[in-house]
């Protein structure tokens, strides 16, 4: 390690301090909610549809499992929080904001906004896009550093029994939580599910799934047919919301864009649907660009629809 490195090091560790002493990181509550950092940060979670369960508030707060517990028992007690079982696998209880939890959740949202608002007030637009990519870029290396090698996940290409549901199933509960949708896009999926499986020994498809103990957690496929010739279309791509933001997203993700440049596609498109950030982020780190966005109805329920271009390497 050079001088430069230690030095660009050291300025990196200096306002990291800086950050957590600025935001508010070092007080016993957190922007401006009677609440501790902890729970200010489960609520927000919880709040986004990112996180369902105690066990997905464990692995992205970092905590112990312990901890967790007790901090849920306490929002739940305090009137933040519900859990109720899950009426697809009984053995899971989905964490949900009660009115109170809602409330409070707009109140920090509306505190780190101000905050956000009044810090980059007199920066450039320049500047201010400078800040929000040189911050999803640290907090991506960050959380890269051992995400992946925690969560001991395969990934296997091609069909086996049973995939088509579990897929389905993922889809519908996910999509139905976070934009509403119901039995049109459900039967939707399905349709266009059993039409792609139907020719997927076709060259220019491919499908992979992720699994933990033979358990299918994450999945994505590429059809190389279905909007002409030289264009992938990248599709089904979702990971087991338990395990969000700990590596598989992106193996799979990376699996599928080596398989569409082996295959000498000129470019690779993905419609999906404004707020889903987490996904949206993953993309642009692997070189898909927001290209039009406009309202759509066909999936039952109005949202924003979006379309991300990624152009191959070998053509750019």
């Amino acid at each position: 390690m050079t001088a430069t490195d230690f030095m660009m090091i050291g300025r990196i560790r200096d306002a990291s301090r800086r950050l957590v002493r600025e935001l508010g990181f070092m007080e016993a509550t957190l922007a401006g909610a009677d609440l501790t950092p902890s729970a200010v940060h489960a609520i927000i979670e919880v709040g986004s549809g990112r996180t369902t369960n105690a066990r997905g508030l464990t692995q992205t707060l970092r905590l112990e499992k312990s901890t967790v517990s007790r901090l849920l028992k306490n929002l739940i007690a305090d009137g933040y929080l519900t859990e109720q079982r899950d009426d697809c696998d009984t053995r899971m209880k989905r964490l949900a904001l009660t009115e109170r939890g809602q409330a409070s959740l707009a109140g920090i949202t509306d505190y780190a906004v101000d905050q956000v608002t009044e810090a980059i007030s007199s920066l450039s637009a320049k500047d201010v896009a400078t800040i929000a990519k040189g911050l999803e870029i640290y907090a991506a290396a960050l959380g890269s550093t051992d995400h992946a090698s925690e969560t001991k996940a395969t990934i296997s290409e091609g069909y086996r029994p049973g995939i088509i549901g579990r897929m389905l199933q993922m889809h519908a509960e996910y999509y139905a939580r976070t934009v509403g949708f119901g039995a049109a896009f459900e039967t939707g999926l399905a349709t266009d599910m059993g039409a792609f499986f139907s020719r997927l020994e076709n060259e220019e498809n491919g499908f992979w799934v992720a699994e933990i103990d033979g358990r299918p957690v994450g999945t994505i496929a590429i059809d190389g047919e279905d909007l002409g010739q030289g264009i992938a279309h990248l599709r089904w791509f979702i990971t087991a919301e338990d395990l969000q933001g700990q590596g598989i997203g992106k193996r799979l993700i990376d699996t599928a864009l080596r398989f569409v440049d082996s295959r000498s596609m000129r470019e690779t498109r993905l419609w999906t649907f404004q707020g889903l950030d987490a996904a949206k982020h993953l993309y642009e780190r692997v070189g898909f660009e927001l290209v039009e966005e406009k309202p759509g109805q066909q999936w039952g329920s109005e949202v924003l629809e979006q379309q991300f271009l990624r152009v191959s390497p070998l053509q750019a």
